[in-house]
């Protein structure tokens, strides 16, 4: 299962040449992980890899959720693989600005959830962690208790840190080292 997301990671997703991060960094890679996470085998792959990852270390958790739109894939394929195992955990969608109308909220299917709920944030690439960052203290602000982030695959560029100074546990399916290593096996 590990090297078939690997496998696709590093044919769909990972791309070598001249990029600019939406941190603003240069880098000499991109890595654009929708091509997998959309396709039905890589949201299966990840879902079941991440409720194994839940499983193993025995974590709990009442929710799932992720800074919208980068998220969204992520967090349903969590949630549904968690569901198929007999587990229950809700997913949410977390917005950058409150809703513009009706009920004018960051956080989608809070009715889903108690105050103190908590949280498994989700984020397919993690650079410096801003996204994650931002949902971890949307979700904080809300009442929730956000207490780990998983990412698809982490840049190794500082995120881990960030989440260590937030107080919140990081794990990552895998490193950017893993990835460029496995591309350029493939050439």
């Amino acid at each position: 299962m590990r090297d078939l997301l690997l496998s696709m990671i590093a044919g769909r997703s990972y791309r070598e040449g001249d990029f600019t991060l939406s941190s603003g960094l240069k880098s000499p890679f991109y890595i654009d992980l929708k091509p997998t996470i959309l396709h039905p085998e890589g949201a299966t792959l990840f879902g079941s890899m991440g409720v194994e990852w839940i499983l193993k270390e025995n974590l709990m958790f009442d929710g799932v959720g992720g800074l919208t739109l980068g998220a969204d894939p992520l967090v349903m394929a969590i949630s549904l693989a968690a569901f198929r195992k007999g587990i229950l955990l809700p997913a949410t969608m977390i917005r950058k600005e409150p809703k513009k109308h009706g009920t004018s909220r960051f956080i989608e299917g809070v009715e889903n959830f108690k105050k103190g709920a908590r949280f498994l944030v989700l984020e397919d690439v993690v650079t410096t962690g801003g996204s994650a960052v931002k949902a971890i203290e949307i979700l904080r602000n809300e009442g929730f208790e956000p207490t780990h982030v998983l990412s698809l695959v982490d840049r190794e560029s500082g995120g881990r840190e960030k989440f260590k100074s937030l107080g919140v546990e990081f794990h990552s399916l895998f490193t950017i080292s893993d990835v460029t290593e496995y591309y350029n096996r493939g050439r």
